[in-house]
């Protein structure tokens, strides 16, 4: 089989769980963050769909890098579409948004020095937030699928990457860039928040939040 169609029938087989997993995550970002009718989110590096289980219709602006968000899709809340980046955000302003939400974009965005401009942003703009990111203790990690990825020697890492650039070179780019972001650091990039976790029989993900 080919490293291209084993690709395929993993995505397609870790669908129905990211989908339950989406779910239940915004369940849990409902029942803390209680958001209100016509509430005006910044959502950065989101999706319009994973707004679809919440009822209560809001007021998003999805921030993206060009070319990323999928403006075509249907929704119930009214939903903006602006390119832009989520470290450095000098178009918006304190009281803009009466929250900001990111689900799995800070482990994207670059080094330590990135993810700390990324939550200085977050910060400066509001004090009520749902940051969340993937957790290094779950047994699969969520970008590239194999078993606690990040307890591997870099070497390891590297070896599996140097295979998976010959066939998925953009893939194996978007798994190159991610990192992890540990318990440690979200605490002191996030310093006044509440952390908790999402679960899904070990910890999936960490959440750090200010209502």
């Amino acid at each position: 089989m080919s490293q291209t169609i084993a690709f395929k029938l993993f995505t397609q087989f870790l669908k129905p769980f990211s989908d339950k997993a989406r779910k239940k995550r915004m369940a849990l970002f409902s029942k803390i963050m209680q958001p209100s009718k016509d509430m005006k989110i910044l959502d950065l590096g989101g999706q319009p769909f994973i707004w679809d289980c919440i009822d209560t219709p809001l007021n998003i602006t999805c921030l993206n890098l060009p070319g990323i968000a999928h403006e075509e899709y249907h929704s119930h809340h009214k939903i903006q579409y602006v390119s832009g980046n989520a470290c450095a955000m000098p178009e918006f302003k304190p009281g803009d948004f009466d929250m900001v939400f990111s689900n799995s974009v800070i482990e994207h965005v670059g080094n330590a020095e990135m993810r700390k401009k990324f939550a200085d942003e977050v910060l400066r703009l509001t004090n009520c937030y749902w940051i969340q990111t993937p957790c290094i203790y779950f047994p699969i990690e969520a970008h590239c699928g194999m078993p606690f990825w990040w307890f591997y020697p870099d070497s390891l890492r590297q070896y599996f990457l140097r295979k998976w650039r010959k066939r998925l070179p953009a893939w194996t780019e978007m798994v190159e860039t991610t990192d992890v972001v540990t318990h440690k650091e979200f605490r002191s990039i996030f310093p006044n928040s509440k952390i908790t976790h999402e679960w899904m029989l070990f910890p999936k993900s960490l959440i750090a939040y200010s209502t």
